[in-house]
C-alpha cells in the first residue's frame, strides 16, 4: 500500500480530499474475504417521524479487526498520525443501494475530524457539495481498492453522497475509519 500516487484536492482553505488511486493492490480478495466473513446487518434509522430500512448492508467493528482490516488501519493511522479506533463496512449491492447527503457525525464531537474510505469492488459515484444544499462542488467515482482521505473542516463545511446509481455495474464496499481523538496514535 503506496502513497505515491497521492492526489489532494483543496476544496477550499480549510477542506479538502486525499486520494489514492488503486492503493489496495489485492482488492478483490478483501472484497470476496468481506463479502463472506463480515457481520452483515440491515440497519434501520429515525427520518422525521419514521423508522426507514437503510439501502445498504453495513457491517461494524468494535475492537478486533480481521488482520487485512488491521493492516489498512494500521498504514493509515501511521501515514495521517491518528489512531483511527472504529471501522464500518458498508455494501452496496446494486445501483439500488445508496447513502443520501450528510457530513459524519464525528463532526459532532470533534473540530476537524479526519474520516478514510476505502472503497472495493466496483466503482460509484461519490459527489460533494456544500453543507445545506446546493449544486455538486466534485465528483468521484472511487473502486478497485481507491483510497479517499476527507480532512480539514469538510464534515463541518460539507455534505457527500453516494447516490442511487441505475447503471452500477456490480457491488461496491466502502470501508470506513474514523477516531475518537486528535492525538497521535
Amino acid at each position: 500500500m503506496s502513497y505515491d500516487a497521492l492526489r489532494r484536492d483543496q476544496l477550499d482553505l480549510t477542506s479538502w480530499v486525499d486520494l489514492v488511486p488503486g492503493w489496495v493492490p489485492d482488492h478483490a480478495e478483501l472484497f470476496d474475504e468481506l463479502l463472506a466473513e463480515a457481520p452483515w446487518q440491515q440497519r434501520t434509522r429515525k427520518m422525521w417521524d419514521n423508522e426507514v430500512v437503510e439501502p445498504r448492508m453495513v457491517a461494524a467493528y468494535a475492537f478486533a479487526l480481521p488482520a487485512s482490516l488491521e493492516e489498512l488501519r494500521a498504514s493509515v493511522s501511521q501515514r495521517y498520525r491518528i489512531d483511527f479506533d472504529s471501522c464500518l463496512v458498508n455494501l452496496y449491492r446494486d445501483g439500488n443501494d445508496a447513502v443520501a447527503w450528510h457530513g459524519d457525525t464525528v463532526r459532532k464531537v470533534l473540530r476537524n475530524p479526519l474520516v478514510v474510505t476505502v472503497s472495493l469492488g466496483a466503482s460509484r459515484r461519490f459527489v460533494v457539495r456544500r453543507r445545506g444544499g446546493g449544486p455538486v462542488l466534485k465528483e468521484y467515482a472511487p473502486g478497485q481498492g481507491d483510497l479517499m482521505v476527507m480532512g480539514g473542516a469538510m464534515q463541518h463545511d460539507y455534505e457527500h453522497a453516494v447516490p442511487r446509481q441505475r447503471s452500477a455495474s456490480g457491488a461496491r464496499m466502502s470501508v470506513t475509519m474514523r477516531h475518537s481523538c486528535r492525538s497521535a496514535s
